[in-house]
């Protein structure tokens, strides 16, 4: 694998334990607009700390906060309210100190499209005042960590969604950064090229990067965090491991169980249902969830719960058992999918 230590830094964290980012009450107002209304709140008095070394996660729905905790955390937004530390720094003074020991993969990839692959690298690695040499041996060692070696000479505008993904990750990476934000880094990709950044990521990860992102898939959360927050309407609902908050919030599994579309069997279904939780038996419910197109019936056993709604003569269309998500902490939680 490329070569992808940090080189050291100018200023120092004050502790070797000391969080890289803490944030107290940290809230974001924007004014309103010039058609009027109320200002909006989107970050509203969230507390959190980063740590060296771990991957930690901003989970929740678009429109949740995410993008604007991370905007203020790159320092390209100003905070309106709490307290916000960056590597031992307050972003309303040393903006430029922290903007130099960070990588930024933000939510759209903005590459020179008309460019090569490897002069993308370059020129970026330019606004860091790195020295060409620098940055040319550090291009070349992070196009074969991407995978993008065999098309450093390619322009840009041609490659493909992961692959200008992957190019944006290694752009983040050029002036060796101490934490790298990641603003919903596989949006847009398909499950292919999902995996592939993810497996980048987690090199990363091993190799000792501190990640911070954000994203609304459960299954990236999953994969990736260390630790997590979720979040929803501005605030944070929940915080810790994927499997902690899992464990704290839902069962072992879930049943999910669908009818036919206006016959009526839903509703019935919900109130039989209904009458199984906290029975104390095997397949006993813990709770439902009733959803538009589906019921999602929480149990310790699925398969056990499955053969007790078939007991109580409901009958559905199709049923499915699998292992409780992220996805059921947040609709526990919210009472609404991530996708709402």
């Amino acid at each position: 694998m490329a070569r992808i230590s940090a080189s050291p830094s100018p200023v120092a964290v004050s502790a070797p334990d000391a969080p890289l980012i803490k944030a107290v009450g940290l809230r974001k107002v924007f004014p309103p607009s010039k058609r009027g209304g109320e200002p909006f709140t989107a970050v509203d008095g969230i507390d959190f700390e980063l740590h060296r070394g771990e991957v930690f996660g901003f989970l929740g729905p678009n429109g949740a906060g995410k993008s604007s905790t991370m905007r203020m955390i790159g320092c390209v937004s100003p905070i309106s309210g709490g307290e916000l530390t960056i590597l031992g720094m307050d972003p309303r003074v040393d903006s430029s100190r922290i903007k130099a020991r960070l990588g930024v993969v933000p939510q759209e990839d903005s590459l020179d499209l008309e460019l090569r692959v490897r002069e993308n690298l370059l020129i970026y690695g330019r606004y860091f005042g790195l020295k060409r040499a620098e940055i040319a041996e550090r291009t070349t060692e992070l196009l074969e960590f991407v995978q993008l070696a065999d098309r450093a000479e390619s322009t840009v505008e041609p490659l493909s969604g992961g692959m200008k993904r992957r190019l944006t990750i290694a752009r983040s990476l050029i002036n060796s950064p101490e934490i790298l934000i990641l603003d919903e880094p596989t949006t847009g990709l398909d499950p292919q090229a999902r995996h592939v950044v993810w497996d980048r990521l987690f090199r990363l990860k091993q190799a000792g990067t501190t990640l911070v992102l954000t994203t609304h898939y459960m299954d990236e959360a999953e994969q990736l965090c260390d630790r997590l927050v979720v979040m929803d309407h501005g605030r944070i609902a929940a915080e810790g491991s994927p499997r902690s908050l899992i464990e704290r919030f839902s069962t072992r599994e879930v049943l999910e169980i669908r009818f036919e579309p206006g016959s009526g069997a839903h509703e019935a279904a919900i109130a039989k249902a209904e009458g199984l939780i906290g029975t104390g038996e095997r397949g006993s419910i813990d709770r439902l969830e009733e959803l538009p197109d589906r019921i999602l019936v929480y149990s310790d056993d699925g398969e056990a719960a499955l053969a007790a709604v078939h007991g109580s003569g409901i009958t559905p269309l199709a049923s499915l058992v699998r292992r409780s998500s992220l996805e059921d902490v947040f609709l526990h939680l919210t009472g609404r999918t991530l996708v709402d």
